[in-house]
């Protein structure tokens, strides 16, 4: 580990004018290229000091000029258009270059290493992406990759991308087309045959009680004419 001064807020690190202890490779690769930090040195520490508040003063003047640019840009929606696939797979992929060009378009100064994504983008869709103006400001906004300005339009009214909303069409119109009730309301219909024969069972019970009614009826008037 090596000790350095943060000449700018780092995030889960600390605050401009820290000495911070941090891992070689981060300093080396990152902090101090970039201006973000210097190692301390007792002749750094003492030109810090020395230079600290014209350091504070700019840092607060560029903090202003991103939260005025921030204000402009919050809640802005950027169109990129990239060719893709029926399924919504693009032809390549929407990386954080292309994100910062999108953003140059509307006269917003944003660079690469302000957006923050995990991976290149590879769908057609709307995606949140946080862009960071300043280590202490940061704006969010929408990038819209659609296959064509109209198709981007229909995603933005409809808040997802178009490829999502013609498959759940697809769904709804299966689902209406597909005849899932019809084999339950086929079995709980009897067919007339199935009627038919119902109907003759329900009636012979009848028939043998109108029978044994009338057996003992003739049985008397034979014996009344026999005698």
């Amino acid at each position: 580990m090596i000790e350095v001064i943060l000449l700018e807020r780092i995030d889960r690190l600390g605050q401009l004018g820290q000495v911070v202890k941090v891992r070689p490779g981060f300093a080396r690769n990152f902090l101090l290229p970039q201006n973000k930090a210097m190692r301390a040195t007792k002749a750094n520490l003492e030109h810090f000091e020395k230079e600290r508040a014209g350091i504070e003063a700019r840092n607060a003047d560029d903090r202003a000029k991103a939260e005025m640019l921030a204000k402009k840009m919050d809640k802005m929606k950027l169109v990129i258009i990239r060719q893709a696939s029926e399924s919504g797979q693009l032809y390549g992929s929407v990386s954080a270059r292309d994100i910062a060009d999108a953003a140059k378009q509307t006269q917003s100064s944003v660079e690469r290493s302000m957006v923050y994504i995990d991976a290149p983008i590879k769908t057609l869709g709307l995606f949140p992406i946080k862009i960071k103006l300043h280590p202490e400001v940061s704006v969010t906004v929408t990038i819209n990759i659609a296959r064509s300005v109209e198709e981007a339009q229909v995603q933005f009214d409809k808040g997802a991308a178009i490829i999502k909303a013609e498959a759940e069409k697809a769904e709804v119109i299966a689902a209406m087309g597909a005849p899932a009730e019809e084999p339950a309301e086929a079995a709980a219909k009897p067919t007339k045959k199935k009627k038919a024969k119902a109907d003759d069972s329900e009636a012979a019970p009848e028939a043998d009680a109108e029978e044994a009614t009338a057996k003992p009826k003739k049985a008397k008037a034979k014996k009344a004419a026999e005698a």
